[in-house]
């Protein structure tokens, strides 16, 4: 086997950074932690630009890689998913929303591995017809402290709460778990679940925290709401979501 046929092409999304005044002209970002870990897992990480509209760039783009991996970021426009904007929803990139919900229909439709964390499970969640909180603080006051950010001395890697994983879930396969505390760095969350989806991780609130597609097959479609990226070194139960993940994109490869 060849180094490429051993090696998937990996799709990660970007994200919009504005102009810097004498600085930088506006760029395409999305953190290094993504690739690095993904590079581990023997990816070959294919950063995605922003393309609104040339449908056609991003379907060569699309072709040539094996899976879909959507990292987080900023918020969602509402407008996604059929809402008025409200005061608590943060900044948002409708670029990166549309080039996301295009590739996610794509790779939905094509068969193709998709993982997604954080924000790229609720993109999973709207591409498919499920609707978010804006802000879960406000809309569910009830709810646990989600909004964990790495501020104030906090590291990205701190455990936050747990969640209770479905039991024959492809998640609880692979994590061999049935409560699993995870880090939390959201203040939107999945609202109204996306017809062919299913809640394979919930927290003690019952926020939905990780989705599959449903009914379960072969196919590699997950969702999680933590940031297993910097859980890995703390937690190597998290290595293998990318491994498997991985394996997936090898197995269309071939």
């Amino acid at each position: 086997m060849t180094e490429r046929e051993r090696r998937p092409v990996v799709g990660i999304t970007t994200q919009t950074l504005e102009a810097i005044p004498d600085q930088l002209p506006r760029c395409w970002v999305m953190s290094q932690r993504y690739v690095q870990v993904l590079v581990a897992a023997e990816a070959i990480p294919w950063v995605i630009p922003l393309l609104e509209h040339d449908e056609a760039t991003l379907r060569g783009i699309y072709e040539r890689t094996d899976a879909l991996f959507l990292p987080g970021g900023v918020d969602i426009d509402p407008a996604s998913y059929g809402e008025a904007r409200r005061p608590a929803c943060g900044r948002s990139d409708p670029a990166r929303d549309w080039t996301e919900l295009l590739l996610t229909r794509w790779a939905l439709a094509d068969g193709k591995p998709v993982l997604a964390v954080c924000r790229g499970a609720q993109i999973l969640n709207v591409a498919v017809g499920g609707t978010l909180y804006q802000d879960v603080a406000v809309e569910r006051p009830d709810a646990l402290k989600h909004d964990q950010f790495p501020i104030g001395g906090r590291r990205r890697d701190e455990l936050s709460h747990d969640v209770r994983i479905a039991a024959g879930s492809r998640l609880g396969r692979l994590l061999d778990a049935a409560v699993l505390p995870v880090n939390s760095m959201h203040h939107q969350g999945i609202a109204r679940l996306a017809p062919g989806l299913t809640p394979v991780a919930v927290a003690a609130d019952g926020l939905i925290e990780g989705v599959e597609l449903v009914p379960s097959d072969d196919r590699f479609v997950l969702g999680v709401q933590w940031h297993p990226e910097d859980l890995v070194d703390v937690d190597p139960r998290m290595r293998r979501l990318f491994d498997a993940f991985i394996a997936a994109a090898r197995a269309v490869r071939r």
